[in-house]
């Protein structure tokens, strides 16, 4: 029975820290994705920053990515960016992978 527990206790502990790493991921995604958006609206770098900050807590209103989505269209039309819904969402796509590379090589 000890075997058991022991490989029981061993996929807990991996399903966290698969969640665990998901969930820096996204958040670094959404950071990379406020950054790339602030440099479409033409904000400083502090001013960028600040923004990554509000994109990562824009993704606390729901599940799933639409909140980010839609925070980060809004206000890009708000600026008058010329930058498509389209456009949004294919560098959500791409910044997925360089944040979970960028998180796992962070260890």
């Amino acid at each position: 029975m000890s075997g058991f527990d022991d490989r029981r206790k061993g996929q807990e502990g991996k399903f966290a820290h698969d969640a665990e790493l998901r969930f820096k991921a996204e958040a670094r995604r959404n950071k990379l994705l406020g950054l790339w958006a602030a440099e479409h609206m033409g904000l400083s770098d502090e001013h960028a920053k600040e923004y990554a900050a509000e994109v990562v807590a824009a993704d606390f209103e729901e599940v799933g990515d639409e909140d980010v989505f839609r925070k980060i269209s809004a206000d890009l039309k708000a600026k008058g960016a010329s930058v498509s819904d389209e456009m949004i969402r294919k560098k959500m796509v791409e910044l997925v992978q360089t944040a979970r590379d960028q998180v796992l090589a962070e260890g």
